[in-house]
């Protein structure tokens, strides 16, 4: 009988396979330049090489600071195969968050792009840690170039096999209360969700053509662009930097057949394409992150003739829960069903130390299990009780399931806004207001209020060239929702701020606003 002990795996795999099997096809396309999969896996392997002769030893935690490039995927999987620990580091944190994450996930290195070691350095050397540029055309401040040191060292012949339950990712959450939590996800985790996405999920061929603008620092790009296209042996064209008119060109020029992204970047992809009529050649897209409105999904498949089939999940699910499987209709609103080997039930909300399942209909706390979970929040052992609860984790996200298992989130737990003794879900506020033919989106929230306890706001995008006044967006509201529904202050902005997976950031809405109402 095999000893389960024994047994090996590694997300560097992923890679290495796609390069035996497909070794002239491309896998990275980045501007004018572009990777066949056997050069990815030698120069991966190249990168391992010289890691190790830093003192790299596997389960080494290795921190990477590296956009949308191909060095992200030659760092990932270098530090993967020579069996360390990858600790991706937000593009856009300041040196003291850097600090933070480099401390808390224990790394022993800092891979940073040239363009951000200002942060990077700056944070690394506030931790102690040493650091390694990449796309740095010459040394900058005495920093070794990982380029160099790869190309005077011998690279890994393989892969290191780790155990299946062993710490591949340390991904951290956007902290929407306190400090950011490192979700470690393992390399059972991570190998399992990309072979179900391809088997059950997702409708991914070889011959696809992604477009990875999703940030590779977060879960949702990392696994569902990276790690899963890779496994297929898709072309990954990657963006940098988004923006719709970029995003829209590179669909329209790689002619990219399959799009990943999160609402706001579809909400940017339509009101690029208002500025010609050139389309791109898309199967299908991919929505995650946040709940996408429903305005957007019908604009999006009257202006590109596509459907976007919507998702979820979160970083400690590795990250994909539940899905509008594609080969089936999606059900506009519904997040889908559970993927293969995962449930997804809705619990109780009002019982915290147990799990107790809903009926069918009933309004209650999405909660998880499965291959996906993550293994806990680093040095963390109480938040990681607290989060999976008789083996199933606690989202925080409210919602519904029907009898043919679809799921429907109504809202955060935490943004549920209680008005005179009402709820209001924020969300079904939003669908209202992004369903004006001048609004481009919105984020509804609470603030304090002395006599309801709480009051609707909502911070409102307009189309570009548009001209409406708040108080008349929220006279089109009050016609459409319940009198304790409706947004009674609205203000126009700009942009609304986002996290690093494209989240709208509620929490300085409300902070600035009733800091703005207290004086």
């Amino acid at each position: 009988m095999t000893d389960p002990t024994n047994s090996t795996l590694s997300v560097a795999a992923i890679l290495k396979e796609s390069a035996e099997r497909l070794p002239d096809a491309i896998a990275v396309v980045v501007g004018d330049t572009q990777f066949s999969y056997s050069e990815l896996w030698d120069q991966a392997r190249g990168y391992a090489g010289a890691l190790r002769a830093q003192g790299v030893k596997p389960g080494d935690p290795v921190a990477i600071l590296i956009p949308n490039v191909a060095d992200f995927p030659r760092a990932y999987y270098g530090i993967l195969s020579l069996g360390g620990i990858v600790a991706p580091i937000h593009a856009l944190l300041k040196a003291d968050e850097i600090e933070y994450v480099l401390r808390d996930s224990g790394s022993t290195l800092l891979i940073c792009a040239a363009p951000l070691l200002a942060e990077g350095a700056k944070g690394a050397a506030q931790a102690g840690v040493p650091v390694l540029s990449v796309l740095a055309p010459e040394p900058v401040d005495g920093i070794p170039q990982l380029e160099k040191l790869a190309a005077e060292t011998d690279p890994i012949g393989t892969y290191v096999p780790r155990q299946p339950n062993d710490t591949a990712t340390i991904l951290y959450t956007s902290g929407t209360t306190g400090k950011p939590k490192g979700a470690e996800g393992s390399h059972f985790a991570i190998v399992e969700q990309t072979n179900t996405l391809l088997l059950n999920t997702f409708d991914l061929r070889a011959d696809d053509v992604v477009l990875g603008c999703l940030p590779l620092f977060h879960t949702f790009g990392q696994t569902c662009t990276l790690n899963t296209g890779f496994r297929v042996g898709a072309k990954i064209v990657m963006l940098p930097r988004f923006d719709g008119e970029s995003a829209l060109r590179s669909l329209i020029d790689h002619e990219c057949t399959i799009m990943m992204g999160v609402p706001t970047m579809y909400i940017a992809l339509l009101e690029a394409a208002k500025k010609t009529s050139d389309r791109p050649k898309l199967r299908y897209a991919v929505s995650g992150g946040s709940s996408l409105p429903l305005a957007v999904i019908e604009r999006f498949r009257a202006e590109f003739g596509v459907e976007i089939y919507e998702g979820y999940g979160l970083t400690e699910t590795s990250p994909v829960a539940s899905f509008n499987h594609v080969g089936r209709p999606p059900r506009a609103g519904s997040i889908g069903q559970a993927i293969w080997g995962v449930d997804v039930e809705i619990a109780r909300a009002d019982v915290e130390e147990s799990i107790e399942l809903q009926p069918v209909g009933e309004l209650g706390e999405i909660v998880i299990r499965g291959h996906n979970l993550m293994k806990g929040y680093l040095h963390l052992p109480e938040e990681s009780a607290k989060a999976v609860v008789d083996g199933w984790f606690r989202t925080g996200d409210l919602g519904t399931k029907d009898e043919d298992g679809y799921l429907w989130i109504v809202d955060r737990k935490k943004d549920m806004i209680l008005r005179n003794g009402y709820n209001v879900y924020p969300r079904e506020v939003e669908e209202v207001l992004i369903g004006h033919p001048l609004v481009s989106t919105a984020a509804v929230f609470g603030v304090a209020h002395e006599t309801h306890g709480q009051e609707i706001m909502a911070c409102v995008v307009l189309t570009p060239g548009a001209d409406v006044a708040g108080e008349t967006l929220a006279s089109y509201a009050q016609e459409k929702l319940a009198n304790y529904k409706y947004p009674r202050r609205i203000e126009i902005v700009e942009s609304l701020p986002l996290g690093p997976s494209g989240k709208v950031l509620k929490r300085e809405l409300v902070a600035k606003y009733e800091a703005v109402a207290a004086s």
